[in-house]
């Protein structure tokens, strides 16, 4: 198979000062994407700021014979995110991906859980995302092509202790991308989701002795896959790490009918209700749908 290129597309990737951001932006500009770095160069609680961050990846990038532009912007606010995309445009002239892979943490377990612990988290990963893919969706719209990666996370899929904010959060960006990826479906826009494993300055104290084995670096090859013009996979959630990838996907049960639906009938029925063999895959709420027409005819 010949090498799949990013001749000519410009890329943002948010949160690339370092860990899975860095990588994707580095493999993506050694394959001839234009590149926006995008970092406030935060703490990993999501405070201070620093350009740096941003701007020793563009150095890098650029050693290296790519092309890149820094950009410090806030993904948390609307006008951070417009700023972001206007660095792409005025750098670049156009807006082909998007990567949201900006984010924070601030665990706590649930009866400690505060609203200072829980906006910052929505607004940096699940409106981050609203905020700079929006105004580059209007791009891709009108140019009849577009790619768009979250990073969503097992947290949200699966469930871990002590994360209601960012499971929440995460979990959301996957409803993003299903959403996105119905939408954007006649003009040639592909939107999908990533759960990374990886060792980053996010995941170094809960990772333990297995950090040495989940670098970063393990994550970019299947971004930048479906950053690609030639994958036509929408709509999809991937784990990913240390090499390893798998599709996740969330499955609907044959289930069980009956029109005077009773709780006991519930109660009697429930190993037919949680069944999980011949369970269907659907790839949009008409198509999940679809799955109770047979029922109700």
């Amino acid at each position: 198979m010949s090498e799949l290129g990013f001749d000519g597309k410009v890329a943002i990737v948010t949160g690339a000062g370092g860990g899975l951001g860095r990588q994707h932006a580095l493999l993506l500009a050694s394959r001839g994407a234009l590149v926006v770095v995008n970092d406030l160069g935060g703490a990993v609680d999501g405070t201070g700021a620093n350009v740096g961050a941003a701007q020793a990846v563009v150095d890098e990038i650029k050693a290296a014979g790519g092309e890149a532009v820094a950009d410090s912007n806030s993904v948390a606010t609307p006008e951070g995110g417009e700023a972001i995309v206007k660095t792409a445009v005025d750098a670049f002239g156009r807006v082909d991906i998007v990567i949201n892979n900006a984010g924070i943490l601030r665990d706590k377990t649930f009866h400690n859980m505060t609203p200072e612990l829980l906006d910052p988290v929505i607004d940096v990963h699940l409106k981050g995302a609203f905020n700079v893919t929006k105004p580059a969706w209007i791009i891709m719209r009108e140019q009849g092509y577009g790619r768009v990666i979250c990073t969503a996370s097992s947290a949200g899929i699966f469930g871990n202790f002590g994360q209601t904010n960012y499971g929440a959060a995460k979990m959301g960006l996957v409803g993003f991308t299903n959403v996105l990826a119905v939408e954007g479906a006649k003009y040639n826009i592909k939107a999908n989701a990533i759960a990374p494993l990886a060792f980053t300055r996010m995941t170094e104290d809960l990772l333990g002795p297995i950090g040495d084995k989940l670098g970063p670096e393990f994550v970019a090859p299947l971004v930048t896959y479906l950053a690609h013009e030639s994958c036509e996979a929408t709509g999809r959630v991937f784990s990913v790490g240390g090499g390893r990838v798998a599709e996740v996907f969330i499955g609907e049960a044959k289930g069980y009918f009956s029109p005077d639906l009773t709780p006991e009938l519930v109660a009697e029925n429930w190993a037919t209700i949680t069944d999980r063999e011949g369970y269907a895959v659907p790839a949009s709420t008409g198509e999940e749908t679809a799955l109770f027409l047979p029922f109700l005819k």
